[in-house]
């Protein structure tokens, strides 16, 4: 199952603070901020979905993830590999790299990532 924008919105906050009660994760919002209905609607669906849990501390929820971001983002673009790009990272990478605006350390950055993966691969 996948997120919609406005509970992946939430989800970010819930990852920046690693659990929280309804007022930490409203508190996170810019103004506007919704409403708590609003947002425990969203925590619901979450919850629904498997990727929110809660602890009840008195009549309170702590709410928590259950999907770690990087296990989600992971997913994300593993997907938009496949559906995109013929499941092809290069191809991914080649649009990367030629239809975004990366600097010149931008990309000699890449660079050195991919370096140093291939030397992982090599050892």
């Amino acid at each position: 199952m996948e997120l919609t924008a406005t509970e992946e919105q939430l989800m970010q906050y819930l990852w920046s603070i690693k659990k929280g009660f309804m007022k930490d994760l409203l508190e996170c919002y810019p103004e506007p901020k919704p409403a708590s209905t609003t947002a425990a609607t969203l925590l619901k669906r979450m919850i629904d979905k498997k990727f929110v849990s809660y602890i009840l501390i008195g009549n309170n929820r702590e709410y928590f993830p259950l999907v770690k971001k990087e296990a989600y983002f992971s997913k994300h673009v593993n997907g938009l590999i496949k559906n995109f790009f013929n499941d092809s990272a290069s191809q991914f990478a080649s649009f990367f790299t030629t239809q975004t605006d990366l600097s010149e350390s931008e990309l000699k950055e890449l660079q050195q990532l991919i370096d140093i993966q291939l030397k992982k691969k090599q050892q």
